[in-house]
């Protein structure tokens, strides 16, 4: 695939089963959550983002850019890839985004060369018969689509973009960690996530 990956974390959202607390920044292994997530992503794209609507400066200690959504009002993950793409449109050689979500510290550390496989069109990942779609490569060549997308207001559900803009579905196995087999898209909505995904480090360390 022609171009660079650029990498995207979408720390965006409200939070609301953790009590509204921003949940990428809590304690996991006695660091901020989207330190984990940040370990992996940064050997597999370059240069990388955090996305987030919160105020910029809790995220700055991690010493990647600070983006923030680029359409007024809450519009979901959508609004935050868009929002990536434009930034990544700025950095020469880039040709796409890898998003990840900020709350989901096992993905595959060969996410981007897999979602890559395919050429240049885009995928999305998959795991145990489920898509998931924050976890993508983006062409962006698919920003002005996007955009036209989201200012419809018809619907801001992020797999019915993707299955308009034909993004190739990518499925990955789940991993073993330590004496665990995990999905390694497990994310931590709630506070029980967090403690199993505390077990989960614990077991690969």
């Amino acid at each position: 695939m022609a171009g660079q990956i650029a990498g995207l974390i979408l720390a965006g959202g409200r939070s609301s089963r953790m009590g509204g607390t921003d949940k990428t920044l809590l304690p996991l292994g006695g660091r901020p959550m989207i330190g984990h997530v940040l370990d992996r992503l940064r050997p597999q794209a370059s240069p990388v983002a955090i996305n987030t609507n919160a105020d910029p400066t809790l995220f700055t200690s991690f010493g990647v850019e600070i983006i923030a959504d680029t359409i007024a009002g809450y519009q979901g993950p959508l609004a935050g890839i868009l929002a990536g793409m434009e930034w990544a449109a700025q950095k020469p050689g880039s040709s796409h985004v890898l998003s990840v979500a900020g709350d989901t510290p096992f993905f595959p550390a060969d996410l981007a060369k897999q979602l890559a496989s395919g050429g240049s069109r885009g995928a999305v990942a998959a795991s145990n018969g489920r898509v998931h779609p924050t976890f993508a490569l983006w062409p962006l060549s698919l920003r002005d689509a996007l955009a036209a997308f989201l200012e419809s207001g018809d619907t801001r559900r992020v797999m019915t973009f993707i299955e308009q803009a034909g993004l190739q579905v990518v499925d990955f196995p789940n991993e073993q960690f330590g004496a665990r087999t995990v999905d390694p898209f497990f994310n931590i909505n709630t506070p029980e996530d967090l403690t199993e995904a505390e077990r989960i480090l614990d077991g690969a360390n």
